[in-house]
């Protein structure tokens, strides 16, 4: 059976189908490498902002998400930094919402399987964002958002 599902947004505009994932690893970038995974260049860029296109060009080779025995790791492949929001990230019962900016090159534990399950008990949290979503990790490549960027999504 599948470990994960990809959704990849523009803004608050969800685009393309969802990406199902049944292998240990999934490549997510944005021209076609060596090997297969989620190709977002694929992906129709009509009636597209000069922003999204600009962003979408700095993707490069993206991200490779690894389900591994203590969680889900994603190391960031692209030339540019990759910012990260996952409930197992965060304080717990945090409200303010903390986003990770990972540098080229390296990589971050996105999901802490055993801090997933304490969270399923804690009580629901509203963000001014969207839904709170316990098993839900959100990536941005090359541009942050939150209390600390002038994007607040």
């Amino acid at each position: 059976s599948h470990w994960c599902n990809v959704a990849y947004w523009e803004h608050r505009t969800r685009v393309g189908r969802l990406y199902t994932v049944y292998e240990q690893s999934v490549s997510i970038f944005y021209d076609l490498p060596q090997g297969n995974g989620f190709c977002l260049g694929q992906l129709n860029l009509e009636n597209r902002s000069e922003t999204v296109r600009r962003t979408r060009s700095k993707i490069g080779y993206g991200i490779l998400l690894s389900k591994e025995p203590d969680g889900v790791w994603a190391y960031n492949r692209s030339e540019h930094p990759i910012f990260v929001n996952s409930p197992t990230l965060d304080i717990p019962n945090c409200r303010t919402l903390i986003v990770r900016k990972v540098m080229p090159g390296y990589s971050i534990k996105v999901f802490d399987y055993e801090k997933s399950c304490l969270l399923q008990h804690t009580a629901d949290l509203d963000y001014a964002d969207g839904p709170y979503d316990p098993n839900s990790v959100r990536i941005s490549f090359a541009k942050g958002w939150g209390p600390c960027y002038s994007r607040q999504f």
